[in-house]
């Protein structure tokens, strides 16, 4: 049976071998290398002797046989391939555009539990591959049988070679980005969760005045120490006794594949995406004044004060890191955050998630304010936040019905669920794309009143 549940809105996604196995990679491979050569690209077969795609893995342990059959069967297809080994997923993306190659595919499940792997896929220049703009394309491909053979006899297959240092050259550009020598000796705490952002955060560290108080490098596809998701705060507790214990003035956080990041600050405490977001844009804004900065629909009103405050126009964009880069291409904004750790920058190469260079300017920000991180934020603590509130749902259609009736005259947004706005409180109520499940996000500017609202809203999404 074909599953087809596993080609997801973003990437590939599922089960190590019950779903994904080395069978479908290789026609994954296949597929995906055909579809790289029939999508346009200012950049296509540049490269010597014709269209080349990048191929990078995580640290899972199916990731090793998962990334072979995939690079076999992009050379089936008469593709070239270049193997950059081991890579967190932004020093993939950077592979791809700084290069200047054709395409690429990451094998990684990110921050999914052990037993799954999937496949991140984008065009030149990093560009996403969402639902929308190939994978579903790629999946028919499979399904239907419908991938052109394998080249035989007169066609010649496509030429593998390994490239070493990409985490070097990731990093070189990455001090491009900052004043390093503004830089004060903090000390710093990461947390890499035996993920791939430890070799990515040692190659950086080497370069900073920074003393690195390592946490969890050891890669491990199994996760022994907790889950690779900061999003969860319970995943954050290592991390923020270590900070306290260390004294350290910053704590990192990166998910499984590192493109996502949270800062913790020197008394142990999260710092919540919204304002590292705004504390990010006000930086950006310097360096680009009166740009468009993104943000996703899901509450976190600061961000958007400190976006006008600095002189720049704020822009709602749909939740998901494609939806957002291609937002971002669309609007020519320069910088973008995602409530969940994704953080964008726009690049001479191309638009993606930048961990590296996000922590380099909020070291330098710290450095030039002469305050400590818990300081710098106090002011921009103004809101509220229930956190992400999810409620089992089965008929979610009637649930945006009923918020309509109810709340219809505050309608604010009405893509990506429903955004209802007033003077003193809001909230944005989504379903999500796999599940039978509604994701509750609202804010308001006393804790009484967000308690409250959160009681009032949830009564629509729980069955009484």
């Amino acid at each position: 049976m074909f599953p087809a549940q596993i080609f997801k809105a973003y990437d590939i996604r599922g089960v190590y071998p019950d779903e994904l196995n080395e069978g479908l990679a290789f026609k994954v491979g296949r597929a995906f290398a055909e579809f790289i050569r029939r999508t346009p690209s200012p950049l296509q077969g540049e490269g010597e002797g014709g269209v080349t795609v990048v191929v990078g893995r995580d640290m899972r342990a199916s990731s090793p046989v998962l990334a072979n059959a995939v690079i076999k069967g992009i050379l089936e297809q008469g593709v070239n391939v270049i193997d950059v080994g081991l890579v967190s997923t932004p020093t993939f993306y950077f592979s791809v555009a700084h290069y200047g190659y054709d395409g690429g595919l990451q094998v990684s499940a990110s921050h999914n539990p052990a037993k799954y792997n999937g496949f991140k896929m984008v065009r030149a220049a990093a560009g996403p591959i969402s639902g929308d703009t190939g994978i579903m394309e790629i999946r028919d491909m499979i399904a239907g049988g419908a991938i052109p053979p394998p080249l035989q006899g007169g066609g010649e297959k496509g030429v593998l070679s390994k490239k070493e240092n990409v985490i070097a050259d990731h990093i070189a550009f990455a001090l491009t980005q900052a004043d390093v020598k503004k830089i004060n000796p903090l000390k710093v705490v990461v947390d890499s969760a035996n993920g791939m952002g430890g070799p990515l955060m040692e190659e950086l560290f080497k370069h900073l005045p920074c003393e690195l108080v390592p946490l969890y490098f050891e890669l491990d596809g199994n996760f022994p120490n907790h889950e690779a998701d900061p999003l969860k705060d319970v995943n954050n507790r290592a991390l923020q006794e270590k900070v306290v214990e260390t004294g350290a003035d910053l704590g990192v956080a990166l998910d499984g594949d590192a493109d996502r990041v949270f800062f913790v600050d020197e008394k142990g405490k999260t710092i919540e995406p919204a304002i590292v977001r705004g504390i990010l844009a006000q930086i950006f804004l310097r360096e680009y004044p009166g740009a468009t900065i993104c943000y996703d629909v899901r509450p976190g009103k600061i961000t958007e004060d400190m976006i006008v405050e600095a002189g720049g126009k704020p822009m709602v964009t749909k939740v998901g890191h494609s939806l957002i880069k291609e937002k971002m291409a669309e609007t020519g904004a320069v910088f973008a955050g995602e409530s969940s750790g994704h953080f964008f920058l726009k690049m001479p190469h191309g638009t993606f998630e930048a961990p590296e260079i996000m922590l380099l300017k909020i070291l330098q920000e710290l450095s030039e304010s002469g305050k400590t991180i818990s300081e710098y934020c106090a002011p921009l603590y103004k809101y509220f936040h229930s956190g992400e509130i999810n409620f089992a749902v089965e008929d979610k259609q009637a649930v945006f019905v009923a918020l309509r009736e109810k709340y219809g005259a505050n309608l604010k947004y009405d893509f990506d669920g429903l955004s209802f706005e007033w003077p003193d409180w809001w909230f944005n109520v989504r379903a999500s794309n796999t599940e039978n499940k509604m994701r509750l996000n609202l804010e308001a500017r006393s804790e009484s009143l967000m308690t409250d609202k959160t009681k009032e809203v949830s009564s629509f999404l729980s069955p009484l």
